[in-house]
């Protein structure tokens, strides 16, 4: 399982709750971003795998289409905008939102729609140059359960050389890097060795003697595993963990 795929679970196979969305408010808000910044605006629904998006003057730029049309399509992932991103920077996108989803649901509810993810891309316009796009992604709407239920992703042309993915406190201006918000915070230590002994190809019995500890003491421990990185097996839980420098 690629990134892209570890991202798509992770969002989509949240336990949403059972409620009406209110989302005509956020759907012109989109609308009069793209409009005004002559953006690409897109407002993803977790919780329906679709998303609603919104052309402005860059989306002409990059031959995407006419400014001031909008869409609905059935996905979370727009793909006419992906082929346009250099595949390098595709791949570290996933990977950086990955991160900041993981980010976001660990720290309290009440803060976490003060942070966005804020990046820079390479995007090939119609005339197969290279561009820098500033892209910046936030979660706007968590569910009664907690769950992150709408994400806006924007597009819009950039005049800086950074090329850094930086997660922002848009209260505090605080910025922290992706890559650094703490490995700690998801797996203890003794999970994160006991994940080292799977992603070598060793079984519970194994482990739990490599560890002088008991089956049901490793059983435990993926289980846990399992959960705090919400993965369905293994494979895809040592993915995540590497994905997210925990082993």
């Amino acid at each position: 399982m690629n990134i892209n795929n570890e991202l798509e679970d992770k969002l989509l196979k949240q336990p949403f709750a059972e409620e009406a969305g209110k989302d005509a408010d956020y759907r012109l808000t989109v609308a009069r971003y793209a409009q005004i910044e002559n953006a690409i605006a897109v407002l993803s629904d977790m919780k329906t795998n679709t998303s609603y998006i919104c052309l402005g003057g860059l989306a002409e730029r990059l031959g995407i289409g006419a400014r001031g049309i909008s869409q609905d399509i059935g996905s979370i992932w727009e793909e006419d905008i992906f082929g346009c991103i250099h595949p390098d920077d595709l791949e570290a996108k996933h990977l950086e939102e990955l991160r900041f989803y993981h980010f976001v649901m660990s720290v309290s509810p009440e803060v976490r729609s003060d942070y966005y993810l804020h990046s820079h891309l390479r995007m090939k316009d119609t005339e197969g140059q290279y561009v820098k796009v500033l892209h910046r992604m936030f979660y706007l709407a968590y569910d009664a359960n907690g769950c992150a239920r709408l994400a806006l992703c924007l597009y819009n042309l950039s005049h800086s050389d950074a090329s850094e993915h930086i997660i922002v406190n848009s209260m505090t201006g605080e910025t922290i890097a992706p890559e650094t918000y703490s490995c700690e915070h998801l797996l203890s230590s003794r999970e994160c060795e006991i994940l080292r002994l799977i992603e070598r190809g060793l079984m519970s019995k194994e482990i739990a003697a490599e560890l002088f500890i008991s089956i049901n003491t490793v059983n435990r421990h993926r289980q846990n595993i399992l959960m705090k990185l919400q993965a369905t097996n293994s494979v895809e839980a040592c993915r995540i963990a590497k994905s997210l420098n925990l082993i």
